[in-house]
């Protein structure tokens, strides 16, 4: 049975930085689709990032291209969200999800797909 974990969540000023991650265990594809959501109050979640875990082929949402970078550790079965320049309108629960044995990010942002999800980490931006 597949899980993630997610952490790395926190509280940074304007401007800051933080780096996610997201562990996952119990993996039985070698490519598997993972990406990053989020959602802030009242608002609907919202992709934000993903990557083939064992592939590669980073993608982002235009509110985070230029920020945030997406990247993999294979051998840790883990992928990292690095996210710089954060501001206020940043600040939401980021979850990652997987997709399991899809090796092409087509329709990445399309949260219906994702059958395995973490359990969210919290991101605080002031000022």
């Amino acid at each position: 049975q597949v899980q993630l974990v997610d952490s790395g969540g926190g509280s940074v000023q304007a401007g800051g930085s933080l780096r996610l991650s997201c562990a996952a265990s119990g993996l039985t594809y070698r490519n598997n689709l993972v990406a990053w959501f989020r959602q802030a109050p009242e608002k609907e979640r919202e992709g934000v990032a993903a990557i083939i875990l064992g592939r590669g082929g980073p993608q982002y949402a235009d509110s985070v291209e230029g920020r945030f970078a997406i990247s993999q550790d294979n051998a840790k079965n883990t992928v990292y969200l690095q996210m710089n320049s954060l501001q206020p309108e940043d600040a939401a629960i980021y979850y990652c999800a997987m997709n399991p044995g899809v090796r092409d990010a087509y329709g990445w942002s399309n949260q219906l797909q994702y059958r395995v999800w973490g359990q969210g980490t919290q991101v605080t931006v002031s000022g």
